[in-house]
């Protein structure tokens, strides 16, 4: 990673409600759902820090005290974190208006993602670009269990495939953004990531794509979470770096935040 500070400054994204995600999420915001014996975010601020992060700063909402209660200021994993809370649902990119004091560049990402990208390169291919955002994407491929029947503009069969699989790329929830993006919407606007691409393709800004082969999994639905937790166990060392730090017990969460 750059010497420049701005390329050890993320924003994690965890104000969500995760309802796709019931009934793990109705006692727990998703980004606090163990994944083995700690919380999928505590394994994301463990992986930044092994990057070379230097601070974090959560954007929270919903049960936002049960996040800020388990985490605290960082020290107990060597990283600065603070805290960016809106009171209303600002989307996926409005939260980062109301933060201040972000450098030029910096990292963005989903409080629920579970990867083993490798986020230093992420930044050094951002910077390197010159890009206003970089989109880091997952090559996946979906198979359709149908046939499928190609044809022309007079309905004339060019082709058939039987039960195709159809890759694509998906974005994996991690970004970095130049600070200039900040400027192209107003503070307390709602703005969702979608609308952000489109805005800056319109303005004719620069958007790069960063192809990952790593690993990536997805925790959307309950039954995704049990395939996820199952290959986290599979690969744990290549997800979790090595830490002396031991996990915090959740239980005593809501003892904690009652206070």
């Amino acid at each position: 990673m750059s010497s420049s500070s701005s390329s050890r400054h993320a924003v994690i994204l965890a104000g969500g409600k995760g309802r796709r995600l019931q009934p793990y999420t109705v006692t727990f915001p998703k980004p606090l759902v163990p994944v083995g014996e700690m919380p999928i975010l505590e394994i994301v601020v463990r992986q930044l820090k092994a990057s070379g992060f230097e601070k974090l700063t959560i954007a929270v909402g919903h049960l936002a005290e049960l996040i800020m209660s388990y985490f605290g200021d960082g020290s107990k994993w060597g990283i600065e974190i603070d805290y960016s809370r809106e009171e209303s649902p600002l989307g996926t990119v409005g939260p980062l208006a109301l933060i201040d004091g972000l450098p030029e560049t910096f990292l963005v990402m989903n409080g629920d993602v579970l990867t083993t990208v490798r986020y230093r390169e992420i930044c050094e291919y951002h910077v390197a670009s010159g890009a206003d955002l970089t989109i880091a994407c997952h090559r996946c491929n979906s198979k359709i269990d149908l046939g499928v029947i190609e044809f022309d503009g007079r309905l004339q069969v060019t082709g058939y495939r039987e039960k195709p699989v159809l890759p694509y790329d998906a974005s994996m929830g991690i970004y970095v953004f130049h600070r200039r993006v900040l400027d192209t919407f107003a503070k307390g606007e709602y703005v969702d990531f979608p609308s952000i691409v489109h805005s800056l393709i319109e303005r004719g800004r620069m958007v790069k794509v960063y192809l990952s082969d790593s690993e990536w999994l997805d925790i959307g639905r309950p039954d995704d979470y049990a395939k996820a937790t199952e290959r986290f166990f599979e690969l744990k060392d290549q997800f979790l770096p090595q830490s002396s730090v031991e996990p915090r017990a959740l239980a005593s969460l809501s003892e904690t935040s009652s206070h």
